[in-house]
Formats: structure tokens, sequence, C-alpha cells
């Protein structure tokens, strides 16, 4: 681990590197008190980096984890094999089917609901086998419902400034793609809303002015995009496998960038980055989805 390293970007962004050593990073999550939360994918896993620079284990071994959301009560909600509420060393399922592979990326809208993307096919496969999976909202312990289904592989997901919009990035068709959301969290006419010109989009983010940010899975960058779908800002990244991003710090105009390598020092591996950006980004809200009874320990 380091938290000194200090990278220019190619567009004149300074990039510092907090830390290393990891396989694939992802679900990265900031709270308020400067904490940043992270997962391990391949090697297993979820950790905390604190603002000094100490990494503490919060969820140990557990791998496939894409998506991670603070809870309301206290812990975290976690994706993987099922999608959980951990706190104090207790697991409270909150989702899990029998015929889904797994879940990834995750978000919470304003009331707390829990919006998860499955996999029913290997993420790291691809051709023309690839089983689609869903988005589904989750309401509370086992109450789920499945929006809308036809992801080819779901990655980051976020909302508008106003609420009104979801975004979801498809990594398996390169697209992000847009759905109108209602207020009881129905999704309907869902486009494509932006396509990177290079790599394509994994994990995403929302800023105040309605630009959405991704990270481009095999680019090399991270791209901006403005709320009508323009490309309008490129962060270039010392890595090709960029996986995720969120936003934090007092004013939230820190950036964290999560990747699964690292171009310029490549035994350092998966890799945070961080850099300023102009406009802040919208806080993600806690999640609130009740989970009354353990079921079992992590």
């Amino acid at each position: 681990m380091c938290l000194n390293g200090l990278g220019r970007a190619q567009n004149g962004m300074e990039l510092r590197t907090l830390a290393w050593g990891y396989g694939l990073i992802e679900g990265p999550r900031c709270d308020r008190a400067g904490n940043l939360y992270f997962s391990d994918v391949t090697r297993g896993g979820v950790y905390r980096l604190a603002p000094g620079g100490q990494v503490d284990t919060v969820v140990p071994k557990r791998r496939g984890v894409g998506g991670i959301a603070l809870h309301a009560e206290g812990g975290l909600v976690i994706s993987g094999r099922n999608v959980c509420h951990v706190r104090d060393g207790e697991t409270h399922i909150l989702l899990e089917r029998a015929d889904v592979g797994g879940f990834n990326d995750l978000f919470t809208d304003a009331a707390g609901r829990v919006y998860v993307g499955s996999l029913r096919s290997d993420p790291f496969s691809g051709g023309p086998d690839r089983i689609p999976g869903e988005l589904f909202r989750i309401d509370g312990e086992g109450v789920a419902e499945v929006l809308y289904g036809d992801v080819g592989l779901s990655n980051g997901i976020g909302f508008s400034p106003d609420g009104r919009r979801l975004y979801h990035s498809d990594t398996a068709i390169g697209a992000i793609l847009c759905s109108a959301l209602a207020p009881d969290g129905s999704c309907s006419e869902r486009t494509v809303f932006a396509r990177p010109e290079r790599g394509a989009p994994d994990g995403l983010a929302v800023d105040e002015a309605g630009g959405v940010w991704t990270a481009c899975y095999g680019g090399g960058c991270v791209t901006r995009f403005d709320a009508d779908g323009r490309p309008d800002r490129v962060v270039e990244v010392p890595a090709q496998q960029v996986t995720s991003l969120c936003f934090g710090g007092g004013d939230r105009r820190d950036l964290t960038i999560v990747t699964a390598d690292n171009r310029e020092v490549p035994e350092r591996e998966g890799t945070i980055f961080r850099t300023r950006v102009e406009v802040p980004g919208l806080e993600a809200p806690a999640a609130r989805v009740s989970s009354p009874a353990p079921r079992y320990s992590t």
C-alpha cells in the first residue's frame, strides 16, 4: 500500500496513488468521515481505507462483491452470491435467488431502496452463450422486484440529480442505459444514454450537474458525459482495466478511481487512485431496507 505516490494524467489532472496490491478492485464507497470502502472481487474481502492510510478488513474472504452501500443503521449492504446487510459480524440476507449466479454492482435511491444487477453468466467470459441478467429493486428482506431484463453484463448504477432517471452500465454491449424512474421505483422507456469511445462502461457515478462519470474498462480512462449524453471530459488513468469510481471528501469533489491493474508499475496490480474535479458528486443515499434477523455470520 502507498499513501504518497503522485502521478500526472495526460490531460493535466493530478492522480494520487492511495493503495495497491489487490486483484480486481470494485464497489468503492466513501463515508462522511472520509473512509473508503472497497472490495477485491477475485481475491476476496471487503476493506476500509481510513484517511490516515490504515487498511482494515471489514468482511473477510467474500469473493465477487461488485457493489457496496452504506446502511443507515450501520454496516454495509454488499453483493456477491447474494445481497446482504453485514453489521457487527452478522449477516442478514436481503436477496437470494437459486436461479441467479450472483449479483454485481448496486446503488440506493433517496428512499433507501437498493437497486442491483444480477449475473446469470460468468462475468469474465464473453461470447454468444452469455445469459442476460436483470435489474432488481430491493424493498426489504426477501422483498424484491425485477424492473427489467436483457442486461448482458450488469455494472454501474446511478440516478440523475432529480431522481427521475436511472443510469445502468451494460458492459457487454458497451453502453450506459437510461430509464425513466417513477416515484414508486418502477422503470420505463429504457434507451441507450451513451457509449464510451474507449473501452466499455463499468462502474459509474453522477455529479450535481447531471454529468455521468464512468470507468472505461479496457480503455485506460474515465469518461464524463453531460446530462444529454455527450462526452465532455476524459481522465487518463495509468491502468487499462479501470473498474469503478466514486465521489467523496467534505465537498464531494474527490474522485476515487479503482482498477484491476497498473500500467506504470505492473507489480502493483489493482490500484486505488484519487483526483480532484470541479463539480461535486451527488451524495450516495444510505440503504434503509430492513433486515430484522441474522441468518448466519460472515
